[in-house]
This record gives structure tokens, C-alpha cells and sequence, in this order.
């Protein structure tokens, strides 16, 4: 008998025993492998707001591996009796850990699953857009519960996501606020310096000397059998150049510039947009019309300023507290990491939400000490709406001076200040207003540092139309039309306009693709937008280039416009001797007075400021 319970005994194992023992063990079923670390790790953290970050809680498949004591799953979670959870966002690269369908949604708790590699592989922008869009809408539905954040461990993914939301929530924030918010509700916070870096280098802040980057864990460095956090993660190898000049990219008006964001996302904030400005339709852009003999008349009848047209790219630009967005011709959203506070005060911080810029993005090219250099500019227009209120029924020249003032001047007014932490210069490109010169100033628009390919004019007291604007005037240096290219079964080319919203084939057309760079097999363009310019002599439509920023042609009405400008045919010099007369009007000549006055008291203001 005595033996018998010393027998007992002995195969007893104490708990400290128990936890190293399933610490060695490799399980080869990887539907009950323990991740590195995880026994010993904490649970969860404190509540951030109604975040809760949190390690993985393994099911109860586990509970042969897992002592006792140190079982963490939903089921515990529930019948304790804790905070009531709304939301789960898994952060793990697998999908072995819970069956989110019996152990959460059974339960009436969402769940959302956010695929990022462990390793050392930070979240991309994507993933990152995807969870505050998630935080974001349970945040605004269902603000009694609570969302539960967790990766493996609950550390340096969650605490990526989280500082990301909280940046984006809180604009006053800096980063290093952020990262201390999290490593005091989950110590010691993200341990990855790789992270961290990330997470200024994103939001184009320079890391302070101070932040020094917490040691690994002793949880996780005491692990003695090293296993992959997620055995799904993938390795990816780095490209790189040879040598320095092939990791230089030229830059292009069709790099895609920003980051996808979710669909909901984008259907919201298309719905925003057309509630803000009382429309329904689709990009709300203004268009502007070819000038032709006939157009030249609404300069005499109007009081217009003039601009150079920039060969660039046209976005619109969505300023919003989270972030910005650009907004292309398909009525797309990508967003940018920009900034644009309202006005620097301390004491009352704010930026821009829901305010709606027009523009054009350019590159511009310029040398520094001999070396030819590339910058990408937006270049803003116009103001559409400003912080969730409209605009476009204000004169332009109204508008303007808003977007100077409210919008261009508190960003160029808090890069003056040396001590912020935030780095303009870090951000993916520059904004600059475009300026509008007096229409007797139209000859002496400076030379510039990007392509250019005619001139706007625009009405000064004319309110923002959307779509086509028959006030709004473009005058190019060459005319051109973007056609959508197509070849039927016989090989002959086939050219299309759009007609309420059908393609309509324009019989007799056709195109040469000459000079370097195009295919000598036209088929190759099939499907793609391309655009044209008009040989006169030949009477053949020209390829100039593929138009990658549209997907459909220009439309019928445009193309009649332009065919009407190409037979009129305003050179440079007949449009500067018309203007020249316009200019000589009653009505220009008093208008040109009184503006040229008020400029010069604002700039005699401006230096006594």
C-alpha cells in the first residue's frame, strides 16, 4: 500500500514541472502546437478606451497541453464575467488557434480576421487602413462593448494596429504619446525596433534619442524550443539593385500613389461627398471646355483670370481627422499620410475633416549642385467644401482666398515652427496653391519646373460646377482627344467616344502610332485608352500616350468640342491679340484697377505683419 502511494507519487509532476514539460514538447499536429512564449505571456492588457489587447486565447482543444492554471480561451473569458466584448480582431497568420464560428459569432461577438505575418515583417498600409476602418465602425455603432485586439502574443502586431488607430483618432498625438499609451496598458509594449521605426517613419516623425526600444520578454527569450509564432507566415526575399542608380526610381504622372482601403470605406465617403455638396453622381470634378471662336465671346462677357494648365494627374483631395484621400476621375480613394491643421494653436489643435480640395498632381525636375532632381507637387485650385460645410456656390475668387488662408497658410505656418515633431518634408509630396494671374498678365507666365500643355481661364465670380463647366475654359498648345482603342476580327481599327454612358464608334477614325516607345503591333492597345492629337496634313489622329489614369474615353459632346477648336484653330499669337483687346474693355480695365490696388495693399500689409 505504501508502495502503491509512493508510486503515485512519484509520477505526480509539480506545476512548475508540468509548464516546462509542454514548453519542451514539439507537437507535430500543428492544430496543438503552443506558440513560442505564449504560457507564460500575460493574458491581456488594461483597456485602451474600449480596446482590450490581448494574446491569442487558444480553444479548448488545447487543454491537454495547456496546465490547468494558464488555459486562456473565449469560454473562460465569457463565464468570468469580464468586460462584454463586441468585436474579436485577429491579427495571426493562421487559423488553428479558435473557431471564431462556434467560439465567437455563436455568441452574438463579431469577428474580423486581419491576416499579418509574425516574424519581423511589420503590417502593411492595407492591413492597417482595413483595421482602423473596423475600430472606426464598431466604435460608431456599438459603444457600450468592447473590442478585443490580439496577435500571438498581444504585443508588437496589436500594438502596431492600436498606435496606428490612435494616431489616427486623436490628430494632437504624437507617435512617442502613442507608443507609451500602449506599453503602459500592456508592458512593456512593442519590442520590435523595427516596428517602432515603422510607425514614425509612417507618420513622418523623427524618433526622438529618448525612445529606446523595450528588451525582449523574459516569457519569450526563456523559450527554450523556438516555434514560428504562425506556422502560415511567409517569407518573402528583398530585391535590390546592383548598385545605387538602379534602386532610383523615375518618377511618373502614373505611379499609382496612396493605399487601398476598404470598399465600405469607400462607399461611405463617396456618399459623404455627395451629401456635402447636395449632387448625386459620380467624380463631382469640375471639367473644363475647349476654346473655340465662339467661347471667346464669354471672356468679353465675364471677368475671367487666367492659370498655365499643368500636364499632371487630376485629384480631387478628401482632408478628413483620420487621414487624407485621394480622389481620381473613377471616383476611387486611395489614402496619403498628409496633415493639414486648421490653424496652429496649442492650446485648441485641429485639422481639417471634411474638407474637399480640387487639383493636379505634377512632378517637378530641377538640379541641386549639377544632378538633375524629381519632386511629385500637388498643385490645389480650387476649394470645394471646407470642414463638412460647402462652398461651391461662392465665387472663385471667394473660394481661393479660403484655400489660402484656412487651408495652404496654417500648414506653411506650422512648418516655421523648429520644435514640432511632426516633418512636412517626409510626407509622399508637397502642396502648393496654384496661382491665378489678371488676364493682361497672361503673357507673362514664368517658365516652369513641369510640363505645361496650354492655359486655363476662369471666371472670378463664377461658382464651382460640377462635371462639364462651360464658363470654365482650356486653351492647349495641340489639341487632343482620348479615344478607346479597339481592332475588330479583320484588324481594323475601331475608335470610340462615350455616348450616355454607351461607346459610340466613330466611323472613319483611325490612329498611328508613331515615333519610339509604342508596339509596332496596335493590337497590343486593345482596351486602352489613348490619347490623340490631330495631324492636319495626313488627317489621321496621332498617339501621344496610354492614358492609364482613365478607363473610359472622353465623351461625345467633349469630342465635338475639340474636333469644332482644331478647325478654328487659335494659335498662341491669335489668343494674346484677342485678349489684348478683351483686356481693353470698360469692364476689365476698372476691374484690373481695383484688383492690382488691392494686391498691392495686401502686400504692403504682409510686410508691416
Amino acid at each position: 500500500m505504501i508502495a502503491t502511494k509512493r508510486h503515485l507519487e512519484d509520477r505526480i509532476e509539480t506545476y512548475e514541472e508540468q509548464s516546462k514539460r509542454l514548453r519542451q514538447t514539439s507537437f507535430r499536429d500543428q492544430n496543438v502546437t503552443i506558440p513560442q512564449g505564449w504560457l507564460d505571456c500575460p493574458r491581456f492588457g488594461q483597456d485602451i478606451g474600449f480596446i482590450i489587447p490581448s494574446k491569442v486565447p487558444l480553444s479548448e482543444s488545447y487543454n491537454d497541453c495547456v496546465p490547468s492554471g494558464k488555459r486562456y480561451n473565449f469560454k473562460e473569458w465569457f463565464t468570468s464575467g469580464r468586460t462584454r466584448l463586441g468585436l474579436v480582431i485577429d491579427l495571426t497568420n493562421t487559423t488553428r488557434y479558435y473557431h471564431p464560428n462556434t467560439e465567437l459569432r455563436h455568441n452574438g461577438i463579431k469577428y474580423v480576421k486581419i491576416r499579418c505575418s509574425g516574424r519581423d515583417a511589420v503590417p502593411d498600409n492595407v492591413s492597417v487602413n482595413t483595421f482602423v476602418y473596423e475600430v472606426n465602425q464598431f466604435e460608431n455603432n456599438f459603444s457600450q462593448k468592447y473590442v478585443l485586439v490580439h496577435c500571438t502574443h498581444g504585443h508588437n502586431r496589436t500594438g502596431f494596429m492600436i498606435v496606428h488607430y490612435l494616431m489616427r483618432s486623436r490628430p494632437m498625438m504624437s507617435v512617442t504619446e502613442a507608443l507609451k499609451m500602449f506599453s503602459d496598458a500592456r508592458p512593456p509594449g512593442i519590442y520590435k525596433p523595427d516596428y517602432i521605426d515603422a510607425l514614425y517613419s509612417f507618420y513622418h516623425e523623427v524618433k526622438p534619442e529618448s525612445v529606446i526600444c523595450p528588451p525582449t520578454p523574459e516569457w519569450k527569450r526563456s523559450e527554450e524550443v523556438k516555434v514560428d509564432d504562425d506556422d502560415d507566415a511567409l517569407s518573402y526575399p528583398v530585391v535590390q539593385g546592383n548598385n545605387q542608380e538602379e534602386n532610383v526610381k523615375k518618377l511618373s504622372n502614373d505611379d499609382i500613389l496612396g493605399d487601398d482601403i476598404p470598399y465600405g470605406q469607400e462607399v461611405s465617403y463617396q456618399q459623404l461627398i455627395n451629401d456635402m455638396l447636395n449632387i448625386s453622381m459620380q467624380f463631382p470634378g469640375s471639367h473644363p471646355v475647349s476654346l473655340g471662336r465662339e467661347a471667346l465671346q464669354l471672356l468679353r462677357q465675364r471677368y475671367y483670370y487666367a492659370t498655365w494648365k499643368a500636364d499632371g494627374t487630376r485629384y480631387m483631395m478628401l482632408l478628413t481627422r483620420d487621414g487624407c484621400y485621394l480622389v481620381n476621375r473613377e471616383f476611387r480613394f486611395r489614402r496619403v499620410q498628409m496633415r493639414f491643421p486648421c490653424k496652429y494653436d496649442p492650446s485648441d489643435y485641429k485639422v481639417h475633416h471634411y474638407t474637399l480640395l480640387d487639383g493636379e498632381m505634377v512632378i517637378d525636375t530641377f538640379e541641386v549642385g549639377g544632378r538633375r532632381c524629381q519632386a511629385r507637387r500637388y498643385l490645389v485650385y480650387d476649394l470645394v467644401a471646407i470642414n463638412g460645410q460647402s462652398v461651391a456656390e461662392r465665387p472663385f475668387s471667394e473660394r481661393w482666398n479660403i484655400l489660402e488662408r484656412e487651408v495652404i497658410r496654417p500648414r506653411n505656418d506650422e512648418k516655421k515652427v523648429m520644435n514640432h515633431w511632426y516633418r512636412y518634408e517626409m510626407e509622399p509630396f508637397g502642396v502648393r496653391i496654384k496661382p491665378f494671374c489678371l488676364l493682361s498678365a497672361v503673357e507673362k507666365i514664368p517658365s516652369l519646373s513641369h510640363e505645361t500643355d496650354g492655359l486655363i481661364f476662369q471666371g472670378w465670380d463664377d461658382p464651382y460646377v460640377f462635371g462639364t463647366d462651360h464658363g470654365l475654359l482650356k486653351w492647349k498648345f495641340v489639341e487632343t482627344l482620348d479615344f478607346l482603342f479597339d481592332m475588330d476580327k479583320y484588324g481594323r481599327q475601331m475608335l470610340f467616344l462615350q455616348e450616355r454612358g454607351k461607346m459610340k464608334l466613330m466611323e472613319g477614325y483611325s490612329v498611328e502610332f508613331r515615333g519610339d516607345g509604342w508596339d509596332n503591333n496596335p493590337a497590343s492597345y486593345c482596351g486602352k485608352i489613348v490619347e490623340c492629337s490631330w495631324d492636319k496634313e495626313k488627317k489621321v489622329w496621332v498617339s501621344l500616350r496610354i492614358r492609364v489614369d482613365k478607363s473610359k474615353p472622353n465623351g461625345i459632346g467633349t469630342g465635338h468640342s475639340v474636333i469644332k477648336c482644331i478647325k478654328d484653330d487659335i494659335t498662341k499669337d491669335v489668343l494674346l491679340e484677342e485678349i489684348k483687346k478683351i483686356t481693353r474693355l470698360p469692364m476689365y480695365v476698372d476691374r484690373i484697377r481695383r484688383d492690382t490696388q488691392e494686391a498691392e495693399r495686401r502686400k504692403h500689409g504682409n510686410r508691416k505683419g
